[in-house]
């Protein structure tokens, strides 16, 4: 225990993260000014940018949201951006927030029925490759008519569901148990501990299947990604243009990475290939028959309404009838108004997930606009356009897929696409060829930045959420099982760019 005052603070800085991930934060917050004053805002900003994704490596050490805040503070005070400049892009992404802020909750509140589904779906499929490949799937048909982060909140809403069952009766307790920590396994049983681990692996694996699946479903409409609708809406195209467009490579890439997942699940590489402990099986088949039984016909009339909700969320998003997070917020006011949820403590439990992420967003965006401030991808730019015409595609989805991996996609397509519109303004390329880019722009950010969890906010999201600490999820791993998706989505986009757009 601390003994002085500034015992106390050095305690305190970052709380139980540990010694020296609070020296490195420390170092950084020392070095930043240094290398502003001696070496220029732009270096200091590739710096900051490294920085930041060492907070997203380390999330499991501590929540990036603190020390990330900390590195955006600084970036401020010292002049690598401004307070307004953060807030312009705050405002373009707005749509993004308010998804987060009310989508997730609502997904909260649709959990019931999610997870009655998909326990039907586990125990009913028993064959892992089989099992991946429909969560791989399904998520890339939800996405291309949802988005993204809202297929993400609904896997992860699932994964806790059954990683919950399972660890209450490896704690040896019942499957309703109230005060359970999921968090700790002090109280599980020796002899279950193994099927535990095995479990968290068949998870993982789930897990990273349905994410890429929203990556693999999202490339294909205005919809489907935040930066989707940017790039429709500047081009001129509609939803079914849209997808006509991304055909040539959307269907190749999605081809490619459903046989890529079965691959994987066969061969048990990259961390894949973990199957359901029987044990497992029969505790989640005992649970589904418990609830079938106990359920009551309030409980069946909640399910109902749930259905409903959920069809209402997915006419909304797929006729973009609304902004996407207001129909999360008319679902919440659906679901709640007929089930009886009230209390203002009850719902306030559905925003405890969505929060801190939205914050953490916003300090992302913060990064972003240093990295637009000080012109840190400019250089790039200017070089692909430079180029032959008939390179200029396949350049453009390389430099976007890198720059993705490092950035944000939303960002990059931002700033790509607003380029080429000037050039397009200014006579430099025809119509034709304008179109051509922004396809070579949308797939670029959209399939290689499945690479690392900062590529991609729906990543972003599964690294800092709940389910991540409970399956041992980390930022190095999901950088690892990402992998030969990254290489396949990458190489067969890229070759489609090239060849077919």
């Amino acid at each position: 225990m601390p003994t002085t005052v500034l015992s106390g603070f050095t305690h305190n800085f970052l709380g139980n993260a540990p010694a020296w991930y609070k020296q490195v934060i420390l170092l950084f917050l020392i070095a930043n000014p240094l290398i502003v004053w001696t070496l220029g805002p732009a270096v200091a900003g590739w710096a900051l940018v490294g920085e930041f994704i060492f907070t997203l490596a380390m999330a499991l050490k501590c929540y990036p949201l603190l020390p990330g805040g900390l590195l955006a503070i600084e970036a401020l005070l010292v002049g690598m951006t401004s307070a307004d400049a953060v807030y312009h892009e705050v405002l373009v992404n707005f749509p993004v927030i308010l998804l987060l802020m009310f989508m997730v909750a609502g997904i909260y509140f649709m959990k019931e029925l999610l997870l009655v589904t998909f326990t039907q779906i586990l125990v009913g499929v028993r064959s892992k490759s089989a099992l991946s490949l429909l969560f791989c799937a399904a998520a890339a048909v939800l996405s291309a008519f949802l988005d993204a982060l809202t297929v993400t909140a609904v896997i992860i809403s699932v994964a806790v569901g059954f990683y919950s069952v399972y660890h209450k009766v490896a704690s040896g307790k019942g499957y309703h148990h109230a005060d359970h920590n999921a968090n700790s396994d002090e109280h599980v049983i020796e002899l279950h501990r193994e099927d535990l681990d095995k479990f968290r692996a068949f998870l993982r694996s789930l897990l990273m299947h349905g994410a890429i699946g929203t990556a693999l479903g999202g490339v294909a409409t205005m919809v489907g990604e935040p930066q989707n609708l940017l790039i429709a809406k500047v081009v001129g195209w509609d939803f079914a243009s849209f997808f006509l467009h991304m055909v040539p490579v959307s269907l190749p890439v999605l081809v490619a990475g459903l046989i890529t997942c079965w691959l994987l699940e066969k061969l048990r590489w990259f961390g894949y290939g973990a199957r359901l402990p029987r044990p497992v099986r029969q505790v989640l088949e005992e649970f589904a028959d418990n609830e079938r039984t106990k359920r009551t016909k309030a409980d069946q009339a909640a399910l109902w309404v749930q259905a409903m909700a959920a069809l209402v969320l997915v006419i909304g998003l797929a006729f973009h009838l609304a902004e996407v997070g207001l129909i999360g917020l008319l679902v919440i006011i659906l679901i709640t108004s007929f089930t009886g949820v009230t209390d203002e403590h009850q719902i306030g439990k559905a925003f405890q997930e969505s929060l801190p992420f939205t914050s953490l967003l916003v300090v992302f965006f913060a990064i972003v606009a240093v990295i637009h401030e000080q012109h840190l991808f400019k250089p790039i730019i200017d070089f692909v356009l430079s180029l032959p015409q008939d390179q200029q595609p396949g350049m453009f989805f390389i430099a976007n897929g890198l720059l993705s991996m490092i950035s944000d996609n939303v960002f990059v397509a931002t700033v790509y696409i607003s380029e080429i519109k000037q050039a397009l303004d200014a006579g430099s390329i025809d119509y034709e060829h304008f179109q051509e880019l922004a396809i070579a722009i949308n797939t670029g950010t959209n399939l290689p930045s499945v690479a690392t969890p900062n590529g991609q906010a729906a990543f972003l999201f599964l690294l800092t959420s709940a389910i991540a600490p409970l399956v041992r999820l980390s930022y190095g791993r999901m950088v690892v099982m990402a992998f030969p998706y990254t290489i396949v989505m990458g190489t067969v986009g890229l070759f489609c760019v090239v060849n077919l757009v």
